[in-house]
Parts: C-alpha cells; sequence; structure tokens
C-alpha cells in the first residue's frame, strides 16, 4: 500500500480496512490479525495500526474480544451501510470532477453506463 503524504497514515489505514471489509477481503465475523502483522504488512507503526483499528471499533465495524484479538463486527446491516457510504463518497468525487469537466449529469450517467459494463464484466451483477 503506498500512503499519501497529505493525510495522516492511520486514516488512511481506516480508509483501506473498511475496503477490505466492505469487499469480503476481511469477511463478517473474522478474526483480523494482529497489530504488530498489519504494521509490517503495511510497513508502518503499530501504534498507527492501533490507532486505525481503534476507529473502527469506534466506528463499530471490529469488536475486541479479551484474549482473542479483533474479529470483523457480524453485523451484516452495519457493512452494508458502509458499503454504501463508500459508493455515495466515490459517487460524489465522481459528479465533482465530472461537472468540472463541464459535464452535464446525462452525459455522466451514459459515460458510466458504457464504463461499466467494459470495466466490470467480471463483476456480478447487483455488486
Amino acid at each position: 500500500m503506498e500512503f499519501d503524504t497529505g493525510s495522516p497514515i492511520w486514516g488512511q489505514l481506516v480508509a483501506e480496512f473498511s475496503r477490505r471489509i466492505v469487499t469480503g477481503e476481511w469477511p463478517a465475523g473474522t478474526k483480523i490479525s494482529g497489530v504488530r502483522d498489519l504494521a509490517a504488512e503495511l510497513g508502518v507503526n503499530p501504534n498507527t495500526v492501533q490507532r486505525a483499528l481503534a476507529e473502527l471499533e469506534r466506528r463499530e465495524l471490529c469488536r475486541s474480544a479479551r484474549t482473542a484479538g479483533r474479529f470483523v463486527t457480524d453485523e451484516e446491516a452495519r457493512i452494508d451501510t458502509l458499503r454504501a457510504e463508500l459508493a455515495q463518497e466515490a459517487a460524489d468525487d465522481f459528479i465533482d470532477r465530472a461537472r468540472g469537466l463541464g459535464m452535464g449529469p446525462d452525459h455522466a450517467q451514459r459515460l458510466i453506463e458504457e464504463r461499466w459494463h467494459d470495466h466490470h464484466a467480471d463483476t456480478p451483477a447487483g455488486a
């Protein structure tokens, strides 16, 4: 993972870990790797990973079990809400960029439909 020097690494980790949850890379209810293992994988300080995981807990995307570690929430509704929030952010970013290019909503919608079929041919419908 490459980090953006313009924003805190722990925040970027929250975004990355959230992505892993909504895509199923970290399935609901599964154990999350330990802080040290994640820090080594990502090449960051364990305290930074700890801060990101604490934020995921605060957002109820994971939970701690005293001696067993951290687990992804098993509340599918919470994961679906996160997925919708991330999709909304992506849509807002696209709209801002399309408007900045002088594109109207009809043109933007056509572009999305064309690119969706071309770019996501291997993704299941409705995903």
